[in-house]
């Protein structure tokens, strides 16, 4: 018995579980969770994500903005300006930069699909969630409209705004599939990048989790372009729409949010119930047969 306290002892003092694991996944949280609503670091988090989604809105609507004028001043079928690999660049980019400055404050979702993954996951409570979400999309309209002023109005709306549509020979069905799977890769890289068991082993290492969350949304970016103009950020999506609010964009509106969502739910299907086996482990490994 004395040895067995002595190493147990040891595992603890030397940062290791009793059940030989270096990591601890966190508890889920409670759905409702009224008393978040009472703590000042909700609000704060809700701030950081208003601030995060109207920067993110602002430089890459913007980029897609200077790229269609820039190509057409020069007349060269859209080759000119940064292209779209600069455009894709500009969405990860911005993603990595934003979810490295706000993970600290508020988990840096900067996105409504995620933080809906994470409520299926029970990683956030609803108020938060639904907080979340509002300042996102109040965020993104805000970012947009800094667009619309700087680039001037006619040309904002002569642009189309930096709105998503679905492109001329493709359906909506396509359009549907494009940001299901698109955002299953950006839910599923964010539950890997920041699982529990990754981190531990990760931890000196900051800009680890970050990193292949920018890095997903650019590769589904350089993927989806043509086909929508890549939502898999229903913020996003409706930022712009609500400031360019013309038809077309309003008309395709439902697929950048329908599609969003079912991708993050089954993202969060296969990362928690399969991967991690959460549902197994509660049932026992199958009832230990």
């Amino acid at each position: 018995m004395a040895a067995d306290q002595e190493i147990v002892q040891q595992q603890h003092a030397g940062g290791v579980e009793p059940n030989g694991r270096d990591y601890e996944d966190p508890p889920p949280h409670p759905v409702l969770a009224a008393s978040e609503l009472r703590r000042w670091s909700l609000y704060r988090a809700a701030i950081a994500e208003f601030v995060a989604t109207l920067l993110f809105l602002y430089v890459t609507v913007a980029t897609v903005i200077g790229h269609k004028r820039q190509s057409e001043a020069t007349g060269d079928g859209g080759c000119g300006g940064v292209g779209v690999l600069g455009i894709a660049w500009a969405f990860g980019g911005m993603i990595f930069l934003l979810v490295y400055c706000t993970a600290g404050i508020s988990g840096g979702h900067i996105n409504p699909a995620v933080t809906f993954a994470l409520l299926l996951a029970r990683k956030v409570s609803l108020p938060r969630a639904a907080l979340y979400v509002a300042a996102q999309c109040l965020g993104a309209a805000c970012g947009a409209a800094l667009v619309r002023a700087v680039h001037s109005p006619a040309d904002f709306e002569r642009y189309g705004g930096g709105a998503n549509v679905v492109d001329d020979g493709y359906g909506r069905g396509t359009a549907l599939a494009a940001e299901v799977l698109g955002t299953f890769v950006l839910v599923y890289t964010v539950f890997s990048a920041t699982d529990a068991k990754r981190s531990a082993r990760d931890s000196h290492i900051p800009i680890l989790a970050p990193l292949p969350i920018g890095f997903a949304v650019f590769v589904v970016h350089l993927a989806t372009i043509p086909i929508n103009g890549t939502g898999i950020n229903p913020a996003r999506s409706f930022g712009a729409a609500i400031v360019y609010n013309q038809a077309k964009a309003w008309h395709d509106q439902w697929i950048f949010w329908v599609g969003p969502l079912i991708g993050a739910a089954i993202a969060t299907l296969y990362h928690e119930h399969v991967l991690r086996a959460s549902a197994l482990k509660a049932l026992g490994s199958f009832k230990a047969g």
